[in-house]
């Protein structure tokens, strides 16, 4: 599962939601599709999409089975969003989003770990990897990207020297 946005507001009156996404195009969610939010904790609950309306690139206004009401709609705002990798693998591949789970390769530390989350922040992309038991963020940037090895699930990465020292 890859996470893909949240829940940001509920719509209309009928329980629909708007939810943000960061795949940056509006053709990768369809009707009928399952999408899941995380109600608590690692609690993955898929819904199915029964309608759905882009605003733009970055949003939808979505109408999920079982959620008819704005108060059960209110209890869904914030929640993340995940989706199956396959509903997005062909409009995500440009996107660090398709490399969670790939190993980082680093010119000197050798492999430093495997992506387990990316965020984007206002400026870059960002990998969560857990290096030496120490939680570390890469930036995902053109600089350092070496090589991307689709096949292999491997990212190769030039760091810039102690930028992994800073976490120990």
């Amino acid at each position: 599962m890859i996470r893909i946005g949240k829940i940001v507001a509920t719509h209309g009156l009928q329980g629909a939601v708007i939810l943000t996404h960061i795949i940056g195009n509006t053709k990768w969610l369809k009707k009928d599709e399952a999408i899941l939010l995380e109600l608590h904790r690692e609690s993955y609950i898929p819904f199915f999409v029964t309608h759905l309306k882009a605003t733009n690139n970055e949003e939808f206004i979505v109408q999920l089975e079982d959620v008819a009401t704005v108060e059960a709609a209110k209890k869904l705002i914030g929640k993340q969003v995940y989706v199956k990798e396959q509903l997005i693998a062909a409009y995500a591949t440009d996107t660090p989003l398709a490399w969670m789970g790939f190993k980082v390769i680093d010119d000197i530390n050798g492999e430093i770990g495997t992506i387990e989350d990316v965020m984007q922040t206002a400026e870059q992309w960002l990998a969560k990897l857990t290096y030496k038991d120490t939680e570390v963020l890469i930036p995902l940037i053109k600089q350092m990207i070496k090589k991307i090895d689709l096949d292999k699930k491997t990212v190769f990465v030039s760091l810039p020297e102690g930028l992994l020292e800073v976490y120990l």
